[in-house]
């Protein structure tokens, strides 16, 4: 196990009094890693610090199962985990908690001899991995599950434990659609970088179908297939989580979808599934490998990145469909260039694209262009409305009116057409839904590459000439530079190196194997061990790995109180819920308690939601914390409302709901577009996040190395997981996980995390801490 070229400190004390700090739970988290420095000078010393990074992990870990036996408490006879998992006497679990710290440190022991792959060493990679999703909060979770899970190991007898074996077999997730597998299908692959034609080839494809589906990973792209199908006269549904528009009085209809929404029991001619690279991402993966496995279409159009060649033949020949490869080259150049633009603003020329993270940083930075240049800058990213983004990007396409720029969020990178000459990365960090973190290479490659689009959407739709064609506009070179010459190195790196292959597709085991799962348990059982349970057995073939479970524990955990059947739990498996936010855990229980009781589902009589929020001054509330409240209120009726498409006998409120949904958006659009922008202030700002995203990736290589396990998650695109796929982060800080007080006279208010600009604080508390 390397350590990416770090060396922790000789001074073994100086390490205790480090953990020692650490393990306190009114510590921040983030200097856990102060420890580390770089810059080894020889092979011996790169060892050394090998052996020294395992042994500090090794003293962590120790030190966090001791605080989590002990908020355990001590054993009763009426302790109810305990009993649940068949604990008699304190003797007993004495014993089993010794033997636990065993296991671990026989697990960080094996992985200190490279054995730190999933199937390998199974506990070691849930620990290592929860730490460094979450720090000590998530290594702490994941410490309780294993331990659970432990316990249990000499409570099943054989037969019972071969049963759970056998239905913890996933390495053929192909046979779970047995009617697609009755099919013949054809796989038409087409990989090029972007600006290639691939995904207009797809398209046309299927509108040359008499029925047909497309999915793609985001909802602003399901809407603008939608409309494209609509502009040409086709009959078209919109399927997305938290919206479904069916057209009445015909029969046979394309569908243009969010990929989790992809229907699998419709036969159709054609389907394209977008994006596909993104079936290796831990979070969202699943929904893909569904759809292509599961998709019933003679054709399926699968549009990429190059690097999902080899994984998509490999699953075809798994499949028995026949796959055929299209492979395309830029149809307009690209280059990077030389110089940023030093932080000055006053060098943007128009067709330039601004893109950043966070839908505050996006209003502040089109406040600020406009007014430092004098010039119109319009905006676009995923929760726009989708008529305002259209809006939006014609007003950026059309070459004859003063909107010179546009500021945009990564959505951008998914597939918009925008006649974009330049893009330019504010920065190069990105808020990953637990800290920030350097953008990787495919990222960089997709964002910048929507620089010299050969053709736009409104030529599309006024029906130009296929690309290529005489009638094509000519193309430009495209350019990619940085706002900050800190920032340039790493888009520059990015476009001379070439992402790693994809190596493996995420799985999610389907609702009718967690129901025979959970049959074998007793009643008591948290519904979250029996999944902890069924993910440690787990049994893959290399082409696969498991998505990840770390939301749907906190999901099960959050609602383990509430009667409810275990399909109805495996529905608020999937809800888009940040459980983290302000006041969603208890949204989310209010809403599971509906479905338990089966009635009391009016929007007016769920207390949870905070409609108050909408007869508030801004003025009246301390700092950030009005549109705290309002994303919060913002979220709790996207889950309202997708539970409506699912339990539609419980909650009728649909119309009030969409109705309030567009009141809180107003009254987040009206405050954003008040925002100041201090440009002093966002550079420091951005220096520090940078800052922090070097400090994350130090502490990933302290604990994964320069050469990480194969079976490394990997998360790429727009979007955090657990929210609509293209719900940009309001900010750029962790959100607030506690009570959050309204009022400006109430005495205890929460304290903001300034993202630099004055007046404007992220109002978010560092995650964790």
């Amino acid at each position: 196990m390397t350590t990416g070229g770090t060396i922790l400190r000789k001074d073994a004390s100086s390490w205790n009094r480090a953990t020692d700090a650490r393990v306190r739970p009114d510590r921040p988290l983030g200097i856990r890693f102060d420890i580390l420095r770089e810059n080894l000078d020889d092979e011996r010393a790169t060892k050394k610090a090998s052996s020294r990074s395992t042994d500090l992990f090794a003293s962590l870990v120790q030190r966090r199962w001791e605080l989590v036996r002990k908020d355990m408490g001590e054993w009763t006879i009426e302790h109810p985990i305990y009993r649940s998992f068949g604990i008699h006497s304190e003797g007993q679990l004495n014993r089993e908690c010794k033997l636990f710290l065993h296991a671990i440190i026989r697990s960080i022991s094996a992985a200190s001899k490279k054995a730190a792959g999933r199937n390998s060493n199974p506990l070691f990679w849930n620990l290592r991995n929860a730490f460094i999703r979450g720090d000590v909060k998530e290594l702490d979770r994941e410490l309780t599950y294993s331990f659970q899970s432990f316990v249990l190991r000499s409570q099943f007898s054989n037969a019972v434990t071969d049963a759970h074996v056998r239905l913890a077999d996933f390495r053929e997730p192909y046979d779970w659609f047995p009617a697609t597998r009755m099919m013949q299908r054809t796989i038409h692959l087409h990989v090029g970088p972007t600006n290639s034609g691939k995904t207009y080839n797809a398209l046309k494809a299927l509108e040359n179908a008499k029925t047909g589906i497309y999915a793609g990973p985001l909802r602003l792209l399901a809407h603008e297939v939608y409309s494209r199908f609509l502009a040409k006269g086709k009959p078209c549904a919109l399927v997305t989580g938290e919206e479904q528009r069916i057209p009445e009085g015909v029969d046979e209809y394309f569908a243009s979808c969010t990929v989790e929404m992809t229907p699998l029991n419709k036969r159709v001619d054609v389907a394209v599934i977008d994006e596909i690279q993104m079936i290796a991402d831990h979070d969202r993966g699943w929904a893909w490998t569904q759809a292509v496995l599961g998709v019933q279409a003679k054709e399926v159009h699968l549009c990429g990145e190059e690097r999902s060649v080899n994984l998509i033949r490999q699953l075809c020949s798994m499949t028995g469909d026949k796959c055929i490869v299209h492979e395309y080259k830029r149809l307009s150049p690209l280059q990077t260039m030389q110089k940023s633009l030093e932080g000055d603003f006053s060098q943007l020329q128009k067709g330039d694209c601004v893109v950043c993270f966070s839908r505050i940083t996006i209003h502040k930075l089109k406040a600020g262009i406009e007014k430092l240049t004098g010039r119109r800058c319009a905006m676009v990213y995923g929760s726009l409305p989708p008529e305002t983004r259209a809006q939006q990007a014609a007003l950026f396409n059309d070459p004859d009116n003063d909107y010179d720029f546009l500021v945009a969020s990564d959505a951008i990178g998914m597939g918009l057409n925008l006649e974009i000459k330049r893009v330019v990365f504010e920065t190069t960090t990105k808020f990953d839904g637990i800290d920030h973190r350097q953008l990787r290479i495919p990222e960089v490659k997709q964002i910048g590459g929507r620089a010299g689009r050969f053709r736009t959407a409104r030529q599309e739709m006024q029906g130009a000439e296929e690309a290529g064609s005489e009638s094509a506009p000519p193309s430009s070179v495209g350019l990619v530079t940085s706002l900050d010459a800190e920032d340039l190195s790493a888009v520059q790196k990015a476009f001379t190196q070439n992402a790693e292959q994809l190596k493996t597709a995420a799985i999610f085991p389907p609702v009718f194997i967690i129901e025979r799962f959970y049959s074998y348990f007793p009643p008591e059982t948290p519904f979250s061990f029996i999944l902890s349970r069924l993910r440690e057995l787990a049994k893959l073939s290399n082409q696969f790995h498991m998505a990840d479970f770390d939301d749907r524990l906190r999901i099960a955990d959050a609602i383990q109180d509430i009667p409810m059947s275990v399909y109805d739990r495996c529905v608020f498996l999937t809800i888009p819920v940040a459980l983290r936010d302000y006041k969603q855990a208890e949204v989310l229980q209010a809403l599971a308690k509906c479905v338990s009781s089966m009635s009391s589902g009016h929007l007016l009589d769920i207390e949870e939601l905070d409609l108050e929020i909408l007869d508030i001054n801004k003025e009246d509330v301390v700092g950030s914390q009005y549109l705290t409240r309002l994303e919060a209120l913002h979220k709790a009726l996207t889950m309202y409302l997708w539970l409506t498409y699912r339990y539609q006998g419980v909650f009728r409120s649909q119309p009030l709901a969409f109705h309030t949904k567009a009141l809180v958006e107003e009254k987040i659009t009206n405050y954003l577009e008040h925002l100041n922008f201090v440009p002093d202030s966002r550079k420091q700002a951005r220096r520090q996040l940078r800052a922090r995203a070097e400090a994350q990736a130090k502490r990933e290589a302290a604990v994964l190395g320069d050469d990480p396990d194969a079976d490394e998650p990997v998360r790429e695109g727009p979007g955090v997981w657990g929210e609509e796929p293209d719900d940009e982060p309001l900010m750029d800080e962790p959100p607030v996980p506690d009570e959050l007080p309204g009022r400006a006279n109430e005495a205890q208010a929460i304290p903001a995390v300034h993202d630099g600009e004055q007046g404007e604080g992220s109002q978010a508390a560092k995650h964790g801490a």
